[in-house]
């Protein structure tokens, strides 16, 4: 439904149309088997990152109840803030941003090199369960290059966001979704309709109503 109208929106991303799907069902699977999804990429794409990451963890289009036996758990610990948290807190599915840990980043850029940073923190996070997504409008990142290496090595399945040819995350991807632009902008302009249609894609399976 969701793909089918980003289509039908952007007809440009036709091309991509079977690498977005098979995007949401890894995304999907992996939370079935209790994973969590790594974000990662530079700029722009960092704050595509944070904006995934935000779509995740709390409602996007849907009210996400949380499960009755956790309401029940809250107000148990306590009444007048579990019934607070009850009414505020929206069902989440876990998703990391690598784009904030400042404390690494200058201890990596200090003391080994900045570019391993999202590299180090998927060595550190990263479990086969989940899926590793680096965004780069060239393909050519070199620390989100480096990451996913990593991701792929630690067992991790891997999706690439990417622009012009796919540069070289398009051959270390499991899935490489290339929009059809050239130009950065123009890339990022295609690269948040089609993760806003992931993340649609994914809270529609997880809470259906």
């Amino acid at each position: 439904m969701y793909i089918k109208e980003l289509i039908e929106r952007y007809p440009v991303l036709a091309s991509c149309e079977k690498e977005i799907r098979a995007a949401g069902d890894a995304i999907i699977e992996s939370y079935k088997n209790e994973g969590k999804l790594l974000v990662c990429g530079n700029g722009g794409s960092c704050a595509d990152s944070d904006h995934i990451c935000g779509e995740l963890l709390k409602s996007f289009i849907k009210k996400r109840q949380p499960e009755k036996s956790f309401l029940d758990q809250l107000a148990e610990i306590d009444a007048d803030t579990g019934a607070y948290l009850g009414d505020k807190l929206q069902g989440s599915l876990p998703a990391i941003s690598l784009c904030n840990q400042t404390g690494l980043m200058t201890a990596s850029l200090n003391d080994v090199d900045g570019n391993v940073m999202f590299a180090q923190q998927v060595m550190g996070y990263g479990k086969k369960e989940d899926i590793f997504m680096g965004i780069s409008t060239s393909g050519n990142s070199k620390d989100v290059v480096y990451a996913a290496v990593v991701a792929k090595a630690r067992g991790l399945r891997t999706i690439g966001l990417l622009g012009k040819d796919g540069g070289k995350l398009k051959g270390l991807c499991d899935i490489s979704i290339v929009v059809p632009e050239n130009e950065t902008f123009k890339i990022q302009e295609l690269h948040l309709p089609v993760y806003h249609a992931l993340c649609l894609m994914v809270e529609n399976y997880f809470f259906p109503v």
